[in-house]
Protein backbone atom coordinates (compact mmCIF):
# COMPACT_ATOMS: atom_id res chain seq x y z
CA UNK A 1 0.00 0.00 0.00
CA UNK A 2 1.44 3.37 -0.68
CA UNK A 3 0.91 6.14 1.94
CA UNK A 4 -0.84 9.35 0.47
CA UNK A 5 1.24 12.28 -0.38
CA UNK A 6 2.02 14.64 1.91
CA UNK A 7 2.54 18.60 1.10
CA UNK A 8 1.18 18.07 -2.41
CA UNK A 9 2.18 21.14 -4.23
CA UNK A 10 1.29 21.26 -8.30
CA UNK A 11 4.59 21.00 -10.41
CA UNK A 12 3.35 20.99 -13.95
CA UNK A 13 2.68 17.22 -14.25
CA UNK A 14 4.37 16.15 -11.51
CA UNK A 15 3.59 16.72 -7.80
CA UNK A 16 5.96 17.31 -4.79
CA UNK A 17 6.26 15.38 -1.51
CA UNK A 18 8.79 14.58 1.28
CA UNK A 19 10.57 11.32 0.21
CA UNK A 20 9.79 7.75 1.96
CA UNK A 21 12.59 5.04 2.22
CA UNK A 22 11.24 3.10 -0.68
CA UNK A 23 12.43 5.85 -2.42
CA UNK A 24 15.49 5.71 -1.93
CA UNK A 25 16.68 3.31 -4.75
CA UNK A 26 15.25 5.80 -7.20
CA UNK A 27 16.83 8.69 -5.80
CA UNK A 28 19.74 6.49 -6.22
CA UNK A 29 19.14 6.24 -9.95
CA UNK A 30 18.62 9.56 -11.09
CA UNK A 31 21.45 10.42 -8.83
CA UNK A 32 23.91 7.57 -10.72
CA UNK A 33 21.96 8.36 -14.25
CA UNK A 34 22.87 12.08 -13.33
CA UNK A 35 26.57 11.74 -14.67
CA UNK A 36 27.77 15.05 -12.74
CA UNK A 37 26.91 13.99 -8.86
CA UNK A 38 29.29 12.67 -6.41
CA UNK A 39 27.67 8.96 -6.36
CA UNK A 40 26.65 7.88 -2.27
CA UNK A 41 26.35 4.48 -1.42
CA UNK A 42 22.33 3.24 -2.44
CA UNK A 43 22.30 2.76 1.70
CA UNK A 44 22.90 6.44 1.53
CA UNK A 45 19.88 7.44 0.01
CA UNK A 46 17.74 5.06 1.97
CA UNK A 47 18.97 6.74 5.32
CA UNK A 48 18.45 9.83 3.43
CA UNK A 49 14.92 9.51 2.66
CA UNK A 50 14.29 7.79 6.14
CA UNK A 51 16.58 10.47 8.51
CA UNK A 52 16.13 13.71 6.70
CA UNK A 53 13.04 13.19 5.18
CA UNK A 54 11.75 16.50 6.44
CA UNK A 55 14.16 18.46 5.28
CA UNK A 56 14.28 16.76 1.66
CA UNK A 57 11.56 17.20 -1.23
CA UNK A 58 10.74 14.61 -4.58
CA UNK A 59 8.91 15.51 -7.36
CA UNK A 60 6.59 12.09 -8.06
CA UNK A 61 5.59 11.56 -11.95
CA UNK A 62 2.42 10.67 -12.08
CA UNK A 63 2.69 6.82 -10.97
CA UNK A 64 3.70 8.65 -8.04
CA UNK A 65 7.27 7.22 -8.47
CA UNK A 66 10.27 9.60 -8.13
CA UNK A 67 11.22 11.69 -11.11
CA UNK A 68 13.36 14.56 -9.11
CA UNK A 69 15.01 15.26 -5.68
CA UNK A 70 16.33 17.88 -3.36
CA UNK A 71 18.14 16.48 -0.38
CA UNK A 72 19.26 18.74 2.53
CA UNK A 73 19.60 19.06 6.03
CA UNK A 74 19.73 21.56 8.71
CA UNK A 75 23.01 22.25 9.69
CA UNK A 76 23.43 21.34 13.37
CA UNK A 77 26.05 24.21 14.81
CA UNK A 78 24.02 26.30 12.73
CA UNK A 79 20.25 26.06 12.56
CA UNK A 80 18.83 29.06 10.60
CA UNK A 81 20.93 27.28 7.93
CA UNK A 82 20.08 24.43 4.94
CA UNK A 83 22.60 22.53 3.50
CA UNK A 84 21.43 21.48 0.19
CA UNK A 85 23.26 17.98 -0.38
CA UNK A 86 21.88 16.98 -4.02
CA UNK A 87 19.72 18.46 -6.64
CA UNK A 88 18.77 15.81 -9.47
CA UNK A 89 15.95 15.90 -12.40
CA UNK A 90 15.74 12.10 -14.22
CA UNK A 91 16.21 13.12 -17.70
CA UNK A 92 13.19 13.19 -19.38
CA UNK A 93 11.92 15.99 -16.99
CA UNK A 94 15.23 18.07 -17.46
CA UNK A 95 14.70 21.60 -19.05
CA UNK A 96 11.17 22.78 -17.52
CA UNK A 97 12.42 24.30 -14.15
CA UNK A 98 11.36 21.38 -12.00
CA UNK A 99 15.02 21.91 -10.17
CA UNK A 100 13.78 25.37 -9.21
CA UNK A 101 10.50 24.55 -8.14
CA UNK A 102 11.67 21.83 -5.69
CA UNK A 103 14.13 24.12 -4.24
CA UNK A 104 11.53 26.85 -3.62
CA UNK A 105 9.18 24.40 -2.50
CA UNK A 106 11.88 23.34 0.14
CA UNK A 107 12.58 26.78 1.43
CA UNK A 108 8.74 27.84 1.62
CA UNK A 109 8.50 24.09 3.62
CA UNK A 110 11.22 25.00 6.16
CA UNK A 111 10.21 28.94 6.47
CA UNK A 112 8.62 28.25 9.97
CA UNK A 113 12.04 26.57 11.22
CA UNK A 114 13.33 29.57 10.80
CA UNK A 115 15.79 28.84 7.86
CA UNK A 116 17.24 32.32 6.56
CA UNK A 117 20.63 30.71 4.62
CA UNK A 118 21.05 28.00 2.27
CA UNK A 119 24.21 26.71 1.20
CA UNK A 120 25.24 24.06 -1.32
CA UNK A 121 28.45 22.80 -2.99
CA UNK A 122 29.38 23.29 -6.48
CA UNK A 123 32.33 22.10 -8.63
CA UNK A 124 33.33 25.10 -11.18
CA UNK A 125 32.71 22.68 -14.38
CA UNK A 126 28.83 22.54 -13.16
CA UNK A 127 27.03 25.56 -14.98
CA UNK A 128 23.70 23.95 -14.43
CA UNK A 129 23.98 24.04 -10.56
CA UNK A 130 25.42 26.99 -10.57
CA UNK A 131 23.01 28.86 -12.90
CA UNK A 132 20.01 27.06 -10.77
CA UNK A 133 21.58 28.31 -7.38
CA UNK A 134 22.35 31.79 -8.74
CA UNK A 135 18.78 31.95 -9.83
CA UNK A 136 17.45 31.08 -7.01
CA UNK A 137 19.42 33.94 -4.87
CA UNK A 138 18.14 36.16 -7.53
CA UNK A 139 14.21 35.17 -6.81
CA UNK A 140 15.06 35.63 -3.40
CA UNK A 141 16.40 39.24 -3.46
CA UNK A 142 19.47 37.54 -1.43
CA UNK A 143 22.98 37.74 -1.79
CA UNK A 144 25.39 34.86 -3.50
CA UNK A 145 28.64 34.32 -1.17
CA UNK A 146 31.22 32.01 -3.01
CA UNK A 147 34.58 30.56 -1.69
CA UNK A 148 36.19 27.46 -1.91
CA UNK A 149 35.13 24.98 0.82
CA UNK A 150 37.36 21.82 0.26
CA UNK A 151 40.45 22.45 -2.18
CA UNK A 152 40.12 19.24 -4.69
CA UNK A 153 43.29 17.52 -3.19
CA UNK A 154 41.86 16.96 0.07
CA UNK A 155 39.34 13.85 -1.57
CA UNK A 156 41.28 10.97 -1.99
CA UNK A 157 40.57 9.71 -5.18
CA UNK A 158 42.53 12.63 -6.85
CA UNK A 159 41.33 14.95 -9.65
CA UNK A 160 38.47 15.97 -7.96
CA UNK A 161 37.45 19.62 -8.59
CA UNK A 162 37.39 22.44 -5.27
CA UNK A 163 33.76 21.97 -4.05
CA UNK A 164 32.99 25.83 -3.98
CA UNK A 165 30.38 26.75 -1.05
CA UNK A 166 27.60 28.94 -2.50
CA UNK A 167 25.78 30.98 0.81
CA UNK A 168 22.59 32.45 0.00
CA UNK A 169 20.70 34.55 2.45
CA UNK A 170 18.34 35.89 3.38
CA UNK A 171 16.30 33.59 1.97
CA UNK A 172 12.92 33.97 3.98
CA UNK A 173 10.68 35.58 0.88
CA UNK A 174 9.72 34.40 -2.31
CA UNK A 175 9.78 37.19 -4.86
Amino acid sequence: MTAAPTDLVPARSEFIDSPRVEDGAALWRIARDSEVLDLNSSYSYLLWCRDFAATSVVARGADGEPVAFVTGYVRPDRPGTLVVWQVAVDHGHRGRGLAGTLLDALVARLADRGIHTVETTVTPDNTASDRLFTSFAERRGASLEREVLFDGELFPEGGHEPEVLYRIRPVAAAV
